[in-house]
């Protein structure tokens, strides 16, 4: 089973909200996910991300590779200076 780091959509109707999730490469982008790493809101101003370290790196410690779009949420909100950005 290949584990992906990567964004879910929640929130209603052009109100999106985001969680930073462990998934099954296979599983659908709303689907069957493993553990919550954290959120994204782009909504507020500034934009709200809250990471949970420790879940990241056990995931990526495992093997998980992150998207390109967790990858670029990252370097953007400085989290890239642990692991989380060695990919």
């Amino acid at each position: 089973m290949a584990v992906k780091i990567r964004l879910t959509r929640r929130g209603s109707k052009k109100k999106p909200f985001y969680r930073l999730v462990a998934a099954d490469s296979r599983s659908p982008r709303d689907g069957k996910f493993l553990d919550i790493l954290g959120y994204y809101n782009p909504l507020t101003n500034p934009v709200e991300v809250k990471v949970h370290r420790d879940r990241l790196d056990h995931w990526i410690k495992k093997g998980a590779l992150m998207s390109d779009s967790v990858r670029t949420l990252l370097k953007r909100e400085k989290l890239s200076g642990s692991s989380a950005a060695k990919d």
